[in-house]
C-alpha cells in the first residue's frame, strides 16, 4: 500500500480499492483497543470513514506502522562496528557502493507514503464519529488529529535528516512539503522546500500536536487533574479518561512532541546545516531539550537504571498497560518472550550468529574507571590487562575476551585460535575480537536442546538522549558551566551521566570544564558510549562533519595486538544522503544534493585486514 500511493500516484477514487484495514496488526501498535471495533470487510469505500471508526483509524495507524525502527544496525557503516554477514547492504554502503540509486538509508518513499495517509486523516479526522457520547467523541477527535499532526512532523523529521543537504549551487534544501492529500491530478514535479521552511513546518505540526494532546495519557482521579486546555470540553474525569486515559498510552503525546522538537533543533543547529538561511541556534536546541528534561522532573529524574534499560528484568516484567520505564520518553509495545536478537548477536558458543562486531575504536573510547581516557598517562591503563578497571559500561555493552556471558556465564574467548568464538574462526565468528552485549538479555538460552526466551521491548526515545542533547547544545551556546536560565549546565548533566555509569572521580571532568572545546570532545564521547548500537553514531558523525573514513580496527587477545579490519570508503559529499535517483529522473524540479549526481556501479565489499 505504501508503495502504491507513492509509485503509482493513486488518486482518491482508486485508493478506495486498495486500502486494506489490517486492524488486528495495527491496533497492536497502540493501546486504544477498546474504543474501536474492526470492520467486517477488508475493502471499504472512502465515504465509510465517517461512520466506521476503525476504518478512519486505519489511516492514522499507517503513520505509526511506517515509523523507522529504533535499531537499524547502521553501526556497521561507522567506526563503532562491522558485521560478519557477507554481502550485508550496510557494510556494502560503507565500503564503496553507496550511490543515489543504491541507498540503504533511503526514506523517501516510505516517508511520503505515510504522510499521504496522515494528510487524509488530518483533512477528515474532525468529522469521524467514534462513539455516541458527544463529549468523548470530541476528545477522541482532538487526540487523533493531534496524533496525525505529530506523526506527520515525525516523518518529515526523518525525511529531513536523511535527505536534506546542499545542492551544487550552494542552496540548503530539505524535501518537498506536501500538506494535503495528492491525487493523480496533482503536479508532483515540485521543487524541494528550503531547509528553513521544512524546519518551520515541522515546528508548526509539533505545536499543533501539543495544542491538541496532553503530555501523558493517564487515568485521572479527579476533575481537578484535567489539563486546562480540555476543561472547555469536559470537567468529567470519567469522560476524559475514556479518550485520554491509560488505554491511549504509547500513542503520540505532548511529551513526544517536545522530544522531537529537541531532536529537530539539535539537527538544525549542528555544523552540517549551518547556513545564512537557517536561523536555528544552539541556544534554541538547548531550550528545546530543557523543556523535556524539566517535564521529566529535572536532573534528579535521571533514571538510575538507564544504563541497562534493555536488561532490567524487574522493570521489563512490570511493563503493562503502556507503562513507561523511568528511562523511556516513548517506547514500542512489549514484544513478548523471544530470542531473535540473541540468536542474531550471541557468539557461536552461545548458539548465535555473532553479526554485530564492536570495534577496537569504540572499546578505546571507554575511559578508565577514574574518568581519564586510556590515552592519558594519568589513567593507569595497562595494555597487558586492557579490560581491567575500565568504565563499567564497557562490560555492560560489549563482550570481550574472558568475559562470562549467557545463561550459564560461560567464558567467551575471542582471540585467534581460541575456538569458534575466536577471530574469523568460522563464518559466524567475530572479525574484531568483540561481540555485542547491549540490547541482549543474558538469561536467554539459544541452545536448541534447551531453549529459553525473555521479554523484550524497543525504545523510541530515551530520556538519556534528551540529557545529552541538552549538554551538547548548552556547551556550544553558553559554555561548560553556564546553564543560562536553566537549573543545570552541560557540566552538571555530564557529571550526572558519568556518576550513574560508575565514574565518580570528577578530576578529568573538571579539567574539561575549563574549555568549551575540550568539553565538546568529552560530550561527543559520552554520547558515543551512552547511545552506542542505537542508530545514532551514523547520523552524529554527519551532523558534526566529523571523519567518516576512520579505518575500523580489532583486537587479538591471543597476541595482544590491534589490527585493521575494514576500510571506510565515504566521499566528502556523503555527509548528506542523496535524493533517490529514480525521483530525480521523474521530476526535473528536484535538485540533487551536491556530489550525488555521480552514478557509479557498486564496488566489491572491502574486507581489508592487516
Amino acid at each position: 500500500i505504501l508503495n502504491r500511493l507513492k509509485r503509482e500516484l493513486i488518486n482518491f477514487e482508486t485508493m478506495k480499492k486498495y486500502i486494506i484495514i489490517a486492524t488486528a496488526a495495527i491496533m497492536g501498535l497502540t493501546s486504544c483497543d477498546d474504543l474501536f471495533e474492526p470492520a467486517n470487510d477488508n475493502f471499504k469505500d472512502i465515504s465509510q470513514i465517517y461512520d466506521e471508526p476503525s476504518f478512519g483509524q486505519s489511516f492514522l495507524m499507517v503513520g505509526y506502522s511506517a515509523l523507522p525502527g529504533y535499531y537499524s544496525d547502521l553501526e556497521y557503516a561507522t567506526d563503532d562496528a562491522v558485521t560478519n554477514e557477507k554481502g550485508n547492504w550496510i557494510s556494502n554502503m560503507a565500503t564503496g557502493s553507496w550511490t543515489s540509486s543504491n541507498n540503504p538509508t533511503n526514506y523517501w518513499s516510505n516517508g511520503f507514503a505515510a504522510i499521504q495517509y496522515l494528510n487524509m486523516y488530518i483533512a477528515n479526522g474532525n468529522d469521524i464519529n467514534y462513539v455516541k457520547d458527544p463529549v468523548v467523541n470530541t476528545l477522541i477527535r482532538m487526540r487523533t488529529v493531534g496524533e496525525a499532526y505529530g506523526l506527520r512532523a515525525v516523518h518529515y523529521y526523518y525525511l529531513l535528516r536523511q535527505h536534506a543537504g546542499f545542492t551544487e549551487d550552494g542552496q540548503l534544501l530539505g524535501v518537498p512539503l506536501w500538506l494535503e492529500f495528492q491525487d493523480s491530478n496533482a503536479d508532483f514535479n515540485q521543487p524541494r522546500a528550503s531547509f528553513a521552511d521544512c524546519i518551520k513546518q515541522i515546528e508548526s505540526d509539533l505545536a499543533k500536536a501539543e495544542e491538541l494532546l496532553p503530555d501523558s495519557y493517564d487515568d485521572l482521579n479527579s476533575a481537578d487533574e484535567i489539563p486546562q486546555k480540555f476543561r472547555s470540553v469536559t470537567e468529567d474525569k470519567d469522560l476524559y479518561n475514556r479518550a485520554m486515559g491509560r488505554t491511549s498510552r504509547l500513542l503520540f503525546n505532548g511529551m513526544v512532541a517536545k522530544a522531537f522538537r529537541a531532536r529537530l533543533n539539535i539537527l538544525a543547529a549542528s555544523p552540517a546545516f549551518q547556513d545564512a538561511s537557517n536561523s536555528i541556534t544552539w541556544a534554541d536546541a538547548a531550550a528545546a531539550a530543557a523543556k523535556v528534561i524539566d517535564r521529566l522532573g529535572g536532573l534528579s529524574a535521571m533514571s538510575s537504571t538507564g544504563v541497562t534499560y534493555y536488561a532490567n528484568a524487574n522493570e521489563i516484567s512490570g511493563l503493562k498497560e503502556g507503562i513507561l520505564p523511568p528511562e523511556m520518553v516513548w517506547r514500542e509495545n512489549v514484544q513478548g518472550a523471544k530470542k531473535d536478537e540473541e540468536e542474531k548477536f550471541y557468539p557461536p558458543s552461545l548458539f548465535g550468529k555473532g553479526r554485530m562486531n564492536p570495534t577496537q575504536n569504540l572499546v578505546e573510547a571507554f575511559p578508565m574507571k577514574n574518568g581519564y581516557p586510556i590515552t592519558d598517562s594519568r589513567s593507569g591503563y595497562d595494555p597487558s590487562t586492557p579490560f581491567a578497571d575500565r568504565d563499567p559500561r564497557l562490560a555492560a555493552y560489549i563482550i570481550y575476551d574472558g568475559q562470562p556471558c549467557g545463561p550459564h556465564n560461560d567464558i567467551i574467548r575471542t582471540g585467534s585460535g581460541m575456538g569458534n568464538d575466536g577471530i574469523n574462526a568460522i563464518e559466524t565468528s567475530t572479525r574484531t575480537g568483540y561481540y555485542l552485549k547491549k540490547r541482549l538479555r543474558m538469561e536467554v538460552n539459544c541452545n536448541p536442546a534447551s531453549p529459553s526466551t525473555q521479554v523484550h521491548y524497543n525504545p523510541r526515545i530515551r530520556a538519556t538522549e534528551m540529557f545529552l542533547d541538552y549538554a551538547e547544545a548548552a556547551n556550544e551556546a553558553w559554555g561548560p558551566k553556564d546553564g543560562n536560565s536553566h537549573a543545570y549546565s552541560a557540566y552538571d548533566v555530564i557529571k550526572a551521566i558519568r556518576h550513574r555509569a560508575g565514574i565518580t572521580d570528577d578530576t578529568y571532568l573538571d579539567e574539561c570544564a575549563g574549555s568549551k572545546e575540550k568539553m565538546r570532545e568529552l560530550i561527543h564521547n559520552e554520547r558515543r558510549l551512552e547511545l552506542c548500537f542505537e542508530n545514532f553514531r551514523f547520523w552524529d558523525l554527519r551532523r558534526w562533519k566529523a571523519n567518516l573514513t576512520e579505518t575500523v580496527r580489532g583486537y587479538d587477545a591471543t597476541t595482544g595486538k590491534t589490527f585493521d579490519v575494514e576500510h571506510r570508503n565515504f566521499k566528502d559529499y556523503m555527509i548528506y544522503c542523496p535524493i533517490p535517483y529514480s525521483e530525480t529522473l521523474k521530476y526535473n524540479n528536484l535538485k540533487q544534493n551536491k556530489g550525488c549526481l555521480l552514478y557509479t556501479s557498486p564496488s566489491p565489499r572491502d574486507y581489508a585486514a592487516s
